[in-house]
């Protein structure tokens, strides 16, 4: 019984996932930049420690941006009008993923830019 558990929490999980992937621009946004960093990753040949870095940052968007789904749409469900509170969290929400994205920029940037600089 534990392991059947385990397969249908390991379902939920993943069939929460596609759902955003289906329903959410944004994420599929973060998605591709993924696969694109990790392209550039590979191109540029990067240390374990970077590319420890670079896939943290990526699960810290790709989280925030799942959260922040999940956030507007309890919201959505608890409060379908327009109400000033329910405007702020999903606000927060999603202040946690431009911070998050924001970061992400940066942290490529430490670690692209002289890559860039020296392959020119």
């Amino acid at each position: 019984m534990k392991d059947k558990r385990k397969k249908i929490g390991f379902s939920y999980a993943w069939n929460g996932i596609l759902a955003t992937i289906k329903t959410e621009a944004n994420f599929r946004l973060h998605l591709v930049v993924a696969i694109l960093v990790v392209i550039c990753c590979f191109i540029f040949e990067i240390t374990r420690i970077e590319w420890a870095i670079i896939l943290l940052t990526i699960g810290l968007v790709l989280v925030t941006e799942l959260t922040n789904s999940a956030i507007e749409k309890i919201i959505d469900y608890l409060r379908p009008e327009i109400h000033p509170a329910a405007k702020v969290i999903k606000d927060v929400a999603a202040g946690s993923v431009l911070i998050a994205a924001i970061i992400s920029v940066i942290i490529g940037c430490i670690i692209f830019i002289p890559r860039l600089i020296g392959w020119m």
